[in-house]
């Protein structure tokens, strides 16, 4: 049975068909979810959240092409809300990847890894969800922008200061700098 008539049929109301398309998912919305908010239970609720909205408004989505990405939304936005909510970061990251790669050194994944979760401790919840959809889950940003339902400009300016902030924050010598050229413009 393809994605379409799985979620034709959980429009329904067929909590097995659901399930079935949210299982396809959860590992990669858990995972961004716990880059979003920094904190395995928060990513929990957070996915858990989108997951009973999903399920609450299923009947008012429209094209079922577009469950992953209205789902993702939905998970996106919960995260969201939770951090506004809390207001404050968790010490603690699990970074699980999707894919390991293979006959990579492991010592140089961990110092990554630690990196990037020192980057990503300096921003904040909107800016890091666009750096999480678009470097972990690999969406182009027009996708990223409709996703998170903003313009793409505001998309694009967020996940250029987010990689100034993250390279800053982790003092990388590769910083690009700005100079003045004519007309009072940067450069």
């Amino acid at each position: 049975m393809d994605q379409r008539d799985l979620v034709e049929r959980a429009k329904q109301g067929d909590h097995d068909a659901f399930a079935t398309l949210a299982g396809d998912a959860v590992a990669r919305l858990d995972a961004a979810a716990r880059l979003i908010l920094r904190d395995p239970e928060l990513a929990r609720d957070g996915v858990q959240d989108g997951y009973i909205r999903a399920w609450r408004t299923l009947p008012a989505l429209r094209d079922p092409d577009r469950f992953d990405a209205w789902l993702r939304r939905l998970i996106i936005h919960a995260c969201i809300d939770i951090m506004r909510r809390r207001r404050h970061r968790a010490i603690e990251v699990d970074l699980t990847p999707i894919d390991v790669a293979t006959g990579a050194d492991f010592t140089s994944t961990i110092a990554d890894r630690d990196l990037v979760e020192e980057a990503l401790r300096h921003l904040d919840p909107e800016w890091r969800a666009v750096v999480v959809l678009h470097y972990f889950l690999g969406m182009p940003l027009p996708e990223v922008a409709r996703s998170l339902g903003i313009p793409l400009g505001t998309a694009k300016s967020r996940l250029h200061r987010s990689l100034l902030t993250m390279r800053l924050a982790i003092g990388t010598d590769d910083v690009p700098t700005t100079s003045s050229i004519a007309g009072g413009q940067l450069a």
